[in-house]
């Protein structure tokens, strides 16, 4: 099955309004293959959702960086997918190792975040990774196993959900998982959807890989059968071009 490929780029807690300003008008300007080839999502900070929104162009799409598990009310600092739908956002990243690590989310809370989000109509995408101690120890699998089952259990529908792969040795740090690493998890996880959620899901559900993607490691990562795109976190800041490479397809994504 042919799928969509997807280039994300999560803006992380980093930008002025100039300088988010000024990635929109370099993205507005860039030439990327039609929409129903490639998509592409960037998300910005929760402040400049609505100023990034009224700027970006129509085929690019915008995703928060987090959202509450619930339905709003008391609580403080968080914001609904109820908001974020009246604001127009139709994708939102839940479960990014960030959000895991630093916040104390778990597994359990993680998926049900996603459930909600779904029920309320957002896209998700859905990140999940192991640390370098657990690399190393041989458990890549059952952490990233045991991370997709806690949100599995919770999905009836998997057509607006997007799997991304983010080794957490890898984001942020320079370190990139080598073409067969990336491939080799990717083609596992996509065994166990087959496996616990059916053949139709795993075929059809796109795994994105992140963590420390740049132009000049993302083409020989995106000619891996099991990666679909791409998740760019600080490089979808000041990136230049970002070049992938997708089954028989090669593209060019200017990004500043």
């Amino acid at each position: 099955m042919s799928r969509q490929f997807f280039v994300g780029g999560n803006w992380k807690c980093n930008g002025t309004k100039e300088e988010v300003k000024k990635i929109v008008t370099s993205l507005n300007e860039a030439e990327v293959p039609s929409e129903d080839v490639v998509e592409v999502v960037v998300s910005p900070p929760f402040v400049f959702l609505p100023f990034v929104k009224s700027l970006l162009r129509s085929d690019f799409y915008i995703a928060a960086q987090n959202c509450w598990v619930r339905k709003g009310g008391a609580f403080t600092g968080e914001v609904s997918a109820e908001m974020l739908l009246n604001l127009g956002i139709p994708w939102v990243i839940l479960g990014h190792s960030e959000r895991r690590l630093l916040m104390n989310e778990s597994n359990e809370f993680v998926g049900d975040k996603v459930a909600y989000a779904l029920s309320q109509g957002l896209k998700v995408i859905a990140c999940v990774g192991e640390t370098l101690e657990q690399r190393e120890s041989g458990s890549t699998m059952a952490i990233v196993a045991a991370q997709t089952k806690a949100i599995a259990d919770r999905v009836e529908n998997w057509a607006n959900v997007v799997l991304a792969y983010e080794p957490v040795w890898a984001i942020g740090t320079g370190k990139v998982a080598t073409p067969a690493q990336a491939q080799e998890v990717h083609l596992e996880l996509r065994k166990w959807l087959k496996d616990n959620a059916g053949a139709e899901v795993a075929a059809s559900t796109r795994i994105i890989y992140g963590g420390s993607v740049n132009g000049a490691n993302c083409k020989e990562l995106a000619t891996q059968s099991d990666v679909d795109g791409f998740l760019v976190g600080g490089a979808s800041l000041k990136v230049v071009v970002l070049c992938s490479l997708s089954h028989h397809y090669s593209y060019n994504f200017s990004m500043l």
